[in-house]
């Protein structure tokens, strides 16, 4: 029989409500699994005992009068730590946040917490959630569970790690250009980015990415995945349970000229095949440049993002100054140092530009919807790689940028569409992961055909073995 920390959230709720265990027992065998691993991985930012088993109390009693307040009632969950739960610290992976603990819940934070989920901790993250591995002075470097030596990814590289080590079963994260879909992908777990909109924030950290960031969930099923998603959508119609129907799929191996892992590749086109087999109809393009220049652009967004907080940190309570004070940038990483000097030296006409970028991608994305439904792409260029490294130099034989892993994941933040990273099979002992795209709006769609995918070729059974 599996242990209480390997079931997802749809078993343990069935054990809630037919009193095989309680949502105490399950926490502790959580606990007891981070605290095994913590050593290994450093996923964690932040445990919180003792606000978790009262919570998980006040859940066991619940279940105990048949009043369960819903599927999520009683499950262990983790924040990724840019995201503010009251009485908790919020570090945001720099030392600029030392000792700072948010005042309330933000609001997808709340809407959990009314929803039953036990909150156990807050996870890893770079630097305000700025790159594409998980490392930052604060914490530490964040390792993968299938091999310590390497990266989970980022930003959700502790909010991934996490789940698929089986330290809880879901991770409430942040996506502004794959922060979830590309970890989930590097650790074999699910990763949803929902629709522009979909998630309603307030009350969180200056919003350096604006709305193109989104509030998501990573799980080690779809089914998991979907309850999360409709918690935090709330009473929205978005996100009704439907069947996956028959379906047209553009399938795009490669962007431009961007290289990709061979074995990746040939992953990605086994799943094109499987959705075929399906009953879906798949067409690969032969070209695929959609995303181009978009990706050399990007992190204007972001180091312009990084400017303004910076100049405005005294108005944020996270950064704990006075009036007038400015941050020492010099506790912050040297790529948070290297990014601020971009933004400051950012003209207003490479932002436009960016934008200008942004508004040809969804006329273009209009018309490549007029034909399909869905978007099949690899979800990342590369498999993980050394854990102390903020990206690989190379890919494929041919060397590559900060973001050179990270091209296929962008487009979809930029133009607002719903997102899901599932996991494709293994390659050299580590998992790779497959992304879905769809049009705007088309969350309960994406993730109903996550699931006839998953049905048909299930992946939750399968666990690293991480060193004694």
């Amino acid at each position: 029989m599996a242990e209480l920390w390997q079931l997802d959230a749809a078993a343990l709720a069935e054990g809630y409500r037919s009193g095989a265990f309680t949502p105490v027992e399950a926490l502790d065998a959580c606990l007891a699994r981070v605290a095994q691993c913590q050593p290994h991985l450093n996923a964690m930012a932040h445990v919180d005992r003792t606000g978790a088993r009262q919570a998980a109390g006040a859940s066991r009693l619940r279940w105990a009068s048949g009043k369960p307040l819903g599927p999520l009632d009683g499950v262990p969950i983790s924040l990724k730590d840019n995201l503010h739960a009251g009485g908790l610290p919020t570090g945001w992976g720099s030392q600029l946040l030392h000792g700072f603990v948010a005042r309330k819940d933000e609001l997808p934070v709340a809407r959990l917490r009314a929803a039953g989920a036990v909150i156990f901790g807050k996870t890893t993250l770079p630097e305000f959630a700025m790159q594409g591995y998980t490392g930052n002075l604060a914490t530490g470097i964040t390792r993968n569970p299938w091999n310590t030596a390497l990266t989970p990814g980022g930003s959700s590289g502790g909010a991934a790690a996490s789940v698929a080590a089986g330290c809880g079963p879901l991770a409430l994260a942040t996506d502004g250009g794959g922060s979830i879909r590309r970890p989930a992908s590097h650790c074999g777990v699910v990763g949803f980015k929902p629709s522009a909109g979909l998630v309603p924030r307030e009350g969180g950290l200056p919003e350096i990415f604006l709305d193109y960031e989104t509030a998501g969930a990573i799980g080690r099923t779809v089914g998991d995945v979907q309850h999360v998603m409709q918690v935090l959508a709330g009473p929205s119609p978005g996100l009704a349970v439907v069947p996956a129907a028959p379906a047209r799929i553009l399938f795009a191996p490669r962007f431009a000229t961007h290289p990709v892992d061979a074995g990746i590749a040939a992953q990605v086109a086994g799943v094109a095949r499987r959705f075929e087999a399906l009953g879906h109809g798949v067409e690969e393009a032969q070209a695929f440049d959609l995303s181009e220049p978009l990706n050399a652009l990007w992190s204007t967004l972001s180091c312009a993002g990084l400017a303004w907080m910076m100049g405005e940190a005294d108005h944020f309570p996270e950064f704990g100054l006075e009036a007038g004070q400015v941050p020492d940038i010099t506790q912050c990483t040297q790529a948070v140092q290297d990014n601020l000097r971009d933004g400051l030296a950012g003209e207003a006409a490479a932002l436009f530009e960016l934008l200008a970028c942004v508004q040809a991608l969804n006329r273009r994305l209009q018309a490549v919807f007029a034909n399909h439904d869905f978007i099949l792409t690899p979800a990342a260029a590369a498999l993980p790689w050394a854990a102390d490294q903020p990206h690989p130099v190379a890919i494929a034989g041919q060397v590559v940028g900060p973001r050179g892993h990270a091209v296929y994941t962008a487009f979809a933040n930029a133009a607002g569409l719903p997102a899901i990273a599932l996991p494709a099979g293994m390659l050299r002992g580590l998992p790779a992961g497959f992304q879905l795209v769809g049009r705007p709006g088309a969350d309960a769609q994406v993730l109903a055909m996550a699931l006839q995918y998953e049905q048909a070729h299930p992946w939750a059974g399968t666990w690293p073995e991480l060193p004694p």
